[in-house]
């Protein structure tokens, strides 16, 4: 397991490249709780960008045109030596083109603390046998926004027109986080603070598939895994679940965090799970054996259990994957953004974030967008760098082999150790 033991000097480490920001219309009243952007999320297609601007609003942007304008703005800075990019609600509007996404303004009734794109497959079908009497028949080229709200309740909306097509009623607290299985079933699951999660299947109108219990207090977020098979589930009461979708049951608890447990992604092939803490950490996991491989500390020197379990400045609000499979993105209570690599054992890049709440990758893994309390988000360029041909070959051979397969494989142990990650 390898972890941040030395000290690094934040000074000494470079600067994301900020790429700019969208900003929601602020009142003179408007200096109060309700603002806060939870969530962020990229449409899978990589047409929209949506992010909930606070006060019951989600806006969704085309994303292409989102950054044909920050390029313009950056020409501008250039030439004019001006200020950071920013785009204000109604700076970012224009003339609709026909056959291109436009943007949207959702108002979704009450405070907005989860979003998920999900887009459908045809050839996935429903588990109900009854198909045939469905209100809706999703089709290939639709594309839906989850909102879960704070009432407790999940709308689902048409992302093309901001029409409202499906009202899920089951929760009785918060909902949290929703996430779509990957696999284009549009499978949903809802992480809320009623201690539970909820499978729902929109091909079936919606109707909800299990209750998944096991949570002793909040449930935080959820993740699934690549091939849509394992779902992660983090919450209060440093809380790391897996379970298995195809049968609904738990697969394991994995052990390791000292206080609650808020973010979790896993990295595209499957072989990885980063999960975030208020304990100034991030642990990434082997979910296929449940053994910790890298510990992203925030904090230096690391800190007691004791001092992690509790309150402190270096809280990690927010973690995610880029879709390369070798960085990782932090936000934190001390203003910081981090980018991480998962060869090495200091940050990579960082840049300042006040209040920063979220993150999220764009499609293509060349943009983290982050949220934070003041309802506006903040874009940076990802630190690229060329991919070994060794690494490529290992995500594309863990797609579809398990650690215990890697085991059994007939190479040199380095090798094994190599294509399970241990070489961390």
């Amino acid at each position: 397991m390898a972890s941040f033991p030395d000290f690094v000097n934040e000074n000494e480490i470079a600067k994301a490249k900020f790429i700019g920001e969208l900003l929601a219309p602020v009142a003179p009243f408007d200096q109060k709780s309700g603002r806060e952007t939870w969530t962020v999320a990229f449409a899978p297609d990589g047409s929209y960008f949506a992010w909930s601007q606070g006060h019951r609003i989600v806006r969704l942007v085309p994303w292409a045109k989102c950054m044909t304008n920050f390029s313009s703005m950056r020409k501008e800075d250039r030439l004019n030596n001006g200020g950071p990019r920013r785009l204000s609600r109604q700076g970012s509007e224009g003339a609709p083109v026909p056959g291109e996404p436009r943007e949207h303004t959702i108002d979704c009734g009450d405070v907005v603390w989860g979003l998920a794109f999900g887009s459908s497959v045809p050839e996935k079908q429903s588990r109900c046998v009854n198909i045939e009497w469905h209100r809706f028949k999703f089709g290939q080229d639709q594309l839906l926004l989850a909102t879960g709200l704070n009432n407790g309740r999940i709308k689902i909306w048409d992302a093309y027109t901001g029409k409202l097509l499906l009202n899920l009623m089951d929760h009785t607290d918060i909902v949290r986080d929703l996430t779509f299985a990957p696999d284009g079933s549009l499978v949903l699951v809802s992480a809320s603070r009623d201690k539970t999660l909820r499978v729902w299947d929109l091909k079936d109108d919606g109707n909800m598939v299990k209750v998944l219990r096991g949570h002793q207090n909040w449930v935080y977020c959820s993740a699934f895994s690549p091939d849509s098979s394992v779902l992660c589930s983090v919450g209060a009461g440093k809380a790391v679940f897996l379970w298995n979708m195809d049968k609904y049951t738990l697969i394991r608890k994995l052990e390791g965090h000292h206080n609650d447990v808020v973010s979790c992604e896993f990295s595209p092939d499957g072989a990885l799970l980063a999960t975030a803490s208020y304990d100034t950490r991030i642990i990434v996991w082997d979910p296929h054996i449940g053994v910790v491989l890298l510990e992203m500390g925030h904090l230096f020197p690391p800190p007691s259990p004791i001092f992690a379990g509790g309150a402190n400045d270096r809280w990690v609000r927010s973690v995610a994957f880029c879709h390369d499979g070798r960085h990782v993105a932090s936000v934190t209570d001390d203003r910081l953004v981090r980018f991480w690599r998962i060869d090495e054992k200091s940050p990579q890049a960082i840049s300042t974030l006040t209040n920063g709440l979220c993150c999220a990758f764009s499609t293509d893994g060349s943009v983290l967008a982050a949220g934070s309390r003041d309802g506006s988000v903040h874009f940076w360029a990802c630190p690229r760098s060329t991919a070994s041909l060794q690494h490529l070959c290992r995500m594309a051979l863990r797609r579809v082999l398990p650690t215990q397969q890697v085991y059994t494989l007939p190479i040199p142990h380095c090798m094994q150790d190599y294509l399970a990650y241990r070489s961390l």
